[in-house]
């Protein structure tokens, strides 16, 4: 890595790592790692998962060279790493482990400058960039710059993690379950603050948990790994869930996998229901009319410019008025970008029997119980089980 390059928080170009033949056979003639061919592609964030002992932190060891692979070769950007000096190695690779790993007697600020100090950074360019990655990942400079790592949460410390991983831009991120040491409620939180700066840094970050619902939340494909380091199967989350490659495999991403695939999928306007529409200023006897002639028993309530205003019932569109004047507020609504699990979960939460579908405020359509699941069939209509990475003959 350039130590004169400009330290902006995208500034290194993601790099793909491909594994080609690498193995793991142990001193006492233990297989740690099968013979992978395993590609993990630049700036997407690959999952390894898999029970304990199936080799998956040995696997993501080998990148870095932690541990050395017993054969194949290893390539980072092209570049076979196999062969260099694995210190000099380790400094392009940023490496989050489930403690942290902050040194106890530095601040954070000297905790997440380390790699620039050690790559010759200068002081002032140094202290910019500790500044501005504490604030990428959500901690104030000015409160938790010069603190030590015993003087922070759980949570923060993992963030400091984080921070002093990509001091240095590197191309390439291992993170070793780093969220597992921390309770529930903050490791989602970690999560979400994680997925939103990887959409801030696009690096190549292979990440290793034993957790099935994590992987399927983070990644954007996920190797699920058996004893003796053998992939069983590489895929996007929703292909796993829906078609899993074998029983293995559909044994460890559990008998759940269905509902575990609502939340990886997205809403796709084409499997929106259209319901009858009125507007908020038609006369009730134009919209009753409407609802008879259609056979609907509600209607959705637009304004004139297709935002939601509500919807209407057959029942209540009756005497003289508007619309406007008995229309009931929507609810249960959801933004495009969301889930069939968030608007699965709002169904159950109001007691809904539609969830509507907006784009900013404008009407798309709605989501019943039937759309959703006709949604969720054809999100793996088409697609193929993947086995990459088993051991070669």
């Amino acid at each position: 890595m350039d130590a004169t390059a400009p330290p902006g928080p995208s500034a290194a170009r993601a790099e793909e790592i491909r594994l080609e033949g690498v193995g793991k056979v142990f001193a006492d003639g233990t297989v740690g790692v099968a013979e992978l061919d395993l590609t993990f592609t630049a700036g997407e964030l690959t999952v390894l998962v898999g029970p304990s002992g199936c080799g998956k932190t040995t696997t993501m060891k080998m990148i870095n060279r932690i541990i050395e692979p017993t054969t194949g070769r290893i390539l980072l950007g092209g570049e076979d790493v196999t062969g260099v000096d694995p210190v000099l190695l380790r400094r392009r690779i940023g490496y989050v482990i489930q403690n942290v790993g902050l040194f106890p007697h530095q601040t954070i600020r000297a905790n997440i400058g380390t790699v620039p100090r050690l790559l010759g950074w200068d002081r002032a360019r140094t202290r910019e960039r500790v500044q501005e990655l504490l604030g990428l990942v959500g901690l104030d400079p000015a409160v938790h710059a010069d603190r030590y790592p015993h003087q922070l949460s759980g949570g923060q410390r993992q963030r400091a993690g984080v921070a002093r991983a990509l001091a240095a831009d590197p191309p390439v991120l291992l993170m070793d379950e780093p969220f597992s040491a921390v309770d529930p409620v903050v490791r989602e939180r970690l999560q979400t603050e994680f997925l939103r700066l990887q959409e801030t840094v696009r690096k190549t970050i292979v990440f290793v948990t034993h957790d099935i619902e994590e992987a399927v939340r983070i990644g954007d494909r996920i190797a699920v790994m058996s004893s003796g380091g053998r992939v069983e199967q590489y895929a996007p989350p929703a292909e796993l869930l829906g078609r899993p490659a074998n029983e293995l495999v559909a044994d460890f991403v559990g008998a759940d996998r269905g509902l575990k695939r609502l939340a990886v999928t997205g809403i796709d306007v084409a499997d929106l229901e259209h319901p009858p529409v009125v507007r908020v200023d038609d006369p009730l006897t134009e919209a009753r009319a409407a609802l008879v002639r259609t056979g609907a028993r509600w209607a959705v309530v637009l304004d004139d410019r297709e935002h939601l205003h509500g919807w209407l019932s057959v029942e209540r569109a009756s005497g003289s008025g508007t619309v406007r004047d008995v229309c009931r507020r929507m609810e249960a609504w959801v933004p495009a970008g969301a889930t069939l699990k968030t608007a699965f979960a709002q169904m159950l939460q109001l007691e809904a029997g539609w969830v509507a579908v907006l784009d900013g405020d404008h009407f798309l359509g709605v989501l019943t119980p039937e759309s959703l699941h006709a949604a969720l069939r054809r999100s793996v209509e088409g697609t193929v089980p993947e086995t990459a990475g088993a051991a070669r003959c």
